[in-house]
């Protein structure tokens, strides 16, 4: 791996021209990083070719540069961050409540997903609780006008200490209100992971939210218990995963097909043709939790995102993959990241994203076998649970339940993580990639 010991889905560069510290320069202006931006993305651009003509300086900072300069036919996803909150979050620190919140069907919010180091977990909330009130502000009416202005004002900024307090509906009807403090904890990428006895056998199941720093070893534990359970089936959830580190979902799709694909191809990046030789392969790892599975079911939505479809890409190549839920995001692309004077982060597109058979530009995402709605009813391991219940259904019968009887409803829904970390308003997360000294 040209000398280094993993390659992920972001490369540190050290950033030239203006953004070097230099001792007579005592700060990094907004003007210097963005003429730093400006010829990044001239050399380093997937679409360079395609960039929109434009005077620099008529740009006061990077991020207005960036948006000025975006192949707006393809391109969803490139960004500025600010270079602190960037590191934060890809170590997994998080600050705030630390759920995911929609509206069901019946126009009831629900929590849709938590992370359990979420104060409000440690309260016995899950996912599937009915959310009538914050601060007394009824808030489904909020999220169904998709009002993400008004709910960031009902419930505060990104700050330990903000408090709030909730009026629950629990599962069994009974109503409680809970004051909860936002506060800064890791967050589990692995939201949970348990198996299935079917009459087929034993199934596999984890729902898997991101592929961030804290994930190896999450996925380590994960399918060390699941090689331990002699599972033969896996049922893959993806429905909120957005993305993040290719390494992490090229371990994952090492896990998931086995030693039996070793040195295989999973993903290959392709670069435009200023940088041919930065072109690169990812091949599949040996591991010792591998489980050589013949196919895999993966539940997906238009939240499943980036470094989650190269996990489904590059299974495909060699296993049947059966998606269920909903169409994919479609995002067949990834970036290079440039740190700036540890004030900005640039991630511009950079590379596209292809598997073993050089299949790729899946920009209208991966199409689902069955379309099930993503069923915040119920927590991820209900069998009730559509997308479950689905899946399920296929892997005892080979056939889908209840084909066409069931009304599908796209689920509008907020996520506390930052824009360029969540796509529930049509955002995407960001790809990125890091080689490791």
């Amino acid at each position: 791996m040209r000398g280094r010991s993993a390659i992920l889905l972001i490369i540190f560069f050290s950033v030239f021209t203006s953004c070097k510290k230099d001792p007579v320069i005592t700060e990094v202006t907004p003007a210097m990083a963005r003429d730093t931006l400006y010829y990044i993305m001239k050399q380093w651009y997937y679409w360079y070719d395609k960039m929109p003509s434009v005077t620099k300086e008529n740009y006061e900072d990077p991020y207005l540069l960036l948006e000025a300069l975006r192949y707006k036919t393809y391109d969803r996803w490139s960004f500025v961050a600010d270079y602190d909150e960037f590191l934060a979050e890809i170590e997994g620190t998080f600050v705030g409540h630390g759920f995911r919140i929609g509206v069901d069907k019946d126009q009831n919010a629900r929590i849709a997903m938590i992370f359990n180091k979420s104060p409000l977990y440690s309260e016995g909330v899950r996912r599937g609780w009915i959310v009538k009130k914050i601060n007394d502000v009824d808030i489904a009416p909020i999220l169904i006008a998709g009002d993400g202005t008004a709910y960031s004002n009902l419930i505060g900024p990104a700050t330990a200490g903000v408090t709030n307090t909730f009026l629950f509906q629990r599962p069994d009807g009974s109503e409680v209100t809970i004051s909860s403090t936002k506060k800064s904890f890791t967050i589990n990428s692995v939201i949970m992971y348990d198996t299935l006895h079917l009459s087929t056998g034993i199934t596999g199941h984890m729902v898997l939210e991101s592929f961030i720093n804290p994930t190896p070893d999450e996925l380590k534990t994960a399918f060390a218990f699941f090689q331990s359970c002699n599972v033969t089936s896996f049922i893959l959830d993806l429905r909120y995963n957005t993305g993040g580190f290719l390494s992490g979902a090229q371990s994952l799709a090492s896990y998931l097909a086995g030693n039996n694909l070793a040195s295989q191809v999973f993903a290959k990046l392709q670069y435009n043709n200023k940088n041919q030789n930065s072109n690169y392969s990812f091949t599949y790892k040996t591991t010792s939790y591998g489980l050589n599975l013949p196919k895999v079911i993966v539940i997906t939505t238009r939240s499943t995102a980036s470094a989650s479809e190269a996990v489904i890409n590059g299974l495909r190549s060699f296993l049947d993959v059966i998606c269920i839920g909903d169409t994919t995001n479609g995002k067949p692309t990834g970036m290079n990241g440039w740190p700036c004077a540890k004030k900005y982060y640039f991630w511009p597109v950079t590379f596209k994203i292809v598997n073993a058979s050089d299949e790729g530009d899946y920009f209208d995402g991966f199409a689902p076998d069955q379309l099930a709605t993503d069923d915040i009813t119920h927590d991820f391991n209900d069998r009730n649970e559509r997308c479950l219940k689905q899946a399920i259904s296929y892997l005892q019968t080979g056939a889908f339940t209840g084909k066409g009887t069931e009304g599908f409803v796209h689920s509008v829904q907020i996520s506390e993580k930052p824009a360029w970390m969540s796509n529930a308003f049509g955002t995407v997360v960001r790809e990125y990639q890091r080689i490791e000294e």
